[in-house]
């Protein structure tokens, strides 16, 4: 029953296709989603689990790397509909993601939204609007580094700040295997930074991305990138 499932979700961004890689964790007790998307995407997130073989009914956990809204966007639509589910987060991004404190990629945005040039401004009041949007959604289950689950065969939560101030990453210890939210994307079959130009504290998602490599896992599922294989040269 203990199984990793790479999801992939195809969508139009501005005028580009693009997908997102949302991860099933399948145990006995538990079907943890980890990350779900957009707001919008809980049709798209169910007609990739059915692709795959899962029934959305049967979801008992989403676990938010960080509370960027193409990470956390979909949350609120998910307990909606199924409000038997718990979401987990880490304490630190637990109060975005309940709306306790201001989204700091939104206060970013608007910080950057004086500087940006004429011809860029309605996009960054546009993105600063989608931000505001973001419904917030309690948070049941609070996690801190080194935490560990039963979630397919065995998954830590790793510290991975940085892009967040509360980002997390999973290692999953069966199949020694690494989530790594926004800490990681692959470019050219490697392991680099998400996004340097909107990751909040460079120097510390530069120790986050060593720590991840460090792990030498078989296995990196990027949330931007899917699945990058360690070759081990």
């Amino acid at each position: 029953m203990n199984q990793i499932i790479m999801l992939d979700i195809n969508f139009q961004y501005q005028n580009e296709t693009q997908t997102i890689h949302p991860v099933l964790l399948l145990s006995t007790d538990d079907v943890v989603l980890v990350d779900c998307g957009y707001s919008g995407f809980l049709p798209l997130l169910e007609d990739e689990m059915k692709s795959k073989g899962v029934n959305p009914d049967s979801l008992t956990k989403v676990l938010i790397t960080h509370h960027d809204d193409d990470h956390m966007g979909a949350l609120f639509e998910i307990k909606e509909k199924y409000p038997n589910i718990k979401v987990v987060a880490s304490y630190i991004e637990s109060d975005y993601i309940s709306g306790n404190k201001k989204s700091l990629r939104l206060l970013q945005a608007e910080e950057m939204l004086n500087m940006l040039p004429e011809e860029q401004k309605q996009f960054g009041i546009q993105f600063c609007e989608s931000l505001r949007k973001i419904k917030p959604v309690p948070v049941d289950i609070k996690v801190k580094n080194g935490e560990y689950f039963d979630w397919a065969g065995g998954c830590e939560i790793v510290d991975t700040p940085g892009h967040m101030p509360g980002h997390i990453s999973l290692y999953l210890k069966e199949s020694n295997s690494v989530i790594t939210g926004d800490a990681a994307v692959i470019d050219d079959n490697k392991l680099i930074i998400a996004n340097p130009q909107f990751t909040l504290d460079l120097d510390m998602a530069k120790e986050s991305l060593k720590k991840l490599i460090s792990m030498d896992a078989d296995n990196y599922y990027c949330y931007h990138g899917g699945r990058f294989k360690n070759q081990r040269k």
